[in-house]
């Protein structure tokens, strides 16, 4: 199982160099897991730049995966990694998710290197589709 985060679904959405990170991640939708935290950001981020009904469409694609909500496990393992991993709460959020679920985070956030259960891509890695 995969979870791309934020960073990730960003690079995806934008097509930018970087996209081919995530692509065949994002595009295997039967092992993609979706926090509903990322729901959020992306969201949120997606109609700062650009307006609502992008932000929309940006969300549809990103329901192709299952969404995982989170629940009382995911939001107490979440303070507990938080603390122990000094993340800020979504990145927390996400991270106490992938664990839970047995699921690697594919992202460039520089919060996850290093961290067990994440594939991380350095922002001025190089394409690789």
């Amino acid at each position: 199982m995969n979870i791309v985060d934020t960073s990730g679904w960003l690079e995806y959405l934008a097509d930018s160099p970087l996209a081919g990170n995530y692509a065949a991640a994002i595009e295997n939708t039967d092992e993609l897991l979706v926090p509903s935290i990322v729901l959020y950001e992306v969201f949120k981020k997606v109609t700062l730049a650009f307006d609502e009904n992008k932000a929309f469409q940006a969300i549809a694609q990103l329901k192709q995966g299952q969404v995982l909500d989170v629940d009382e496990a995911v939001a107490l393992y979440a303070g507990k990694i938080s603390i122990e991993k000094k993340l800020p709460m979504a990145d927390a959020l996400i991270y106490a998710t992938a664990v839970l679920h047995d699921a690697t985070i594919l992202t460039q956030d520089a919060h996850f290197e290093g961290l067990p259960q994440v594939k991380y891509f350095a922002k001025t890695e190089p394409d690789s589709r």
